[in-house]
């Protein structure tokens, strides 16, 4: 399985804060907010990733990760020249997918909690086996920026509704996608919706039609965090500091989450903690190189 991180957009949400740069390389709390996305794709033992930005902000990703082997893994980039759709993502790295299943994970998307590993690794195999589809509901409070879930009486979901004025639900579908590798041709056979989009709700609805798409709600013990405004983004900030304040673990460590999955050995740990040592961040990787 391939993973893809979507990173580009112009942030208007978050303006005057983007007006300079792009969104996902703002800090949430201690680190730029990507390595949020990347640490989920890494906790699915993903190890190829495709990061698609725009052209501007490419050189910027390139010089955060490079190639991507010091962290074990490989990570490539393309460009979106403008916004057209979350689905373009699959054509755009058709090439980069070849004949593979893919997860897509939007940049401004933090999850974390109790479980959570366990529920990517079992969405990873489930598609890796038996194909289709998988995506995550979580309840919100504002139903009408997303993808919403339709059920009917017996709790089954019927439909996925793009934005809806007035929403059959409060579940929205979340940034986080596993696909077989149908989903470029169904990419490609889904027409602009009325804002010129290419939707990725409409691509589930294809899966969902053909009783191909599965459809998971998170359990209390996972946090889901949009950080496309301001609110949410400084919600997620707040959340990510009360946790490691509480627990003294990071969340969304790429290096620790790396070097637990034995991708990288300590040698390798300690010396990308050596340049961070002034830093909470880099006394953390050495500490973790010690347990």
């Amino acid at each position: 399985m391939k993973g893809i991180i979507l990173a580009g957009g112009s942030g208007t949400r978050l303006y005057p804060m983007t007006y300079a740069g792009n969104k996902h390389l703002m800090p949430l709390f201690n680190k730029p907010m990507i390595y949020y996305s990347l640490s989920v794709l890494m906790l699915s033992k993903i190890k190829e990733v495709l990061i698609i930005s725009t052209p501007e902000a490419l050189p910027a990703y390139e010089k955060l990760f490079g190639n991507g082997d010091q962290l074990g893994i490989n990570i490539s980039y393309a460009g979106q020249a403008e916004p057209k759709g979350l689905a373009e993502a699959f054509i755009i790295g058709e090439e980069f997918i070849g004949d593979d299943s893919v997860c897509l994970i939007l940049g401004d998307n933090i999850v974390y909690g109790s479980g959570l590993t366990g529920i990517l690794e079992k969405s990873y195999e489930n598609i890796e086996n038996n194909g289709g589809a998988i995506v995550f509901g979580q309840y919100v409070n504002d139903p009408h920026r997303y993808g919403v879930l339709e059920f009917d009486k017996n709790k089954k979901v019927t439909k996925v509704i793009e934005k809806p004025e007035n929403p059959p639900s409060n579940y929205a579908v979340i940034g986080l996608y596993y696909y077989d590798n149908d989903v470029i041709n169904i990419s490609k056979s889904i027409k602009p919706s009325g804002r010129g989009e290419l939707e990725i709700t409409d691509v589930n609805n294809v899966y969902l039609d053909k009783n191909k798409l599965d459809v998971e709600l998170f359990p209390r013990g996972i946090a889901w965090f949009d950080a496309g405004t301001h609110e949410s983004f400084l919600d997620a900030s707040n959340y990510i500091h009360a946790i490691e304040k509480r627990m003294s673990l990071m969340v969304g460590c790429i290096e620790e989450i790396a070097y637990k999955n034995k991708w990288i050995s300590k040698k390798q740990l300690l010396k990308l903690a050596k340049p961070l040592l002034k830093t909470e961040y880099g006394k953390y990787l050495e500490r973790i190189s010690n347990e």
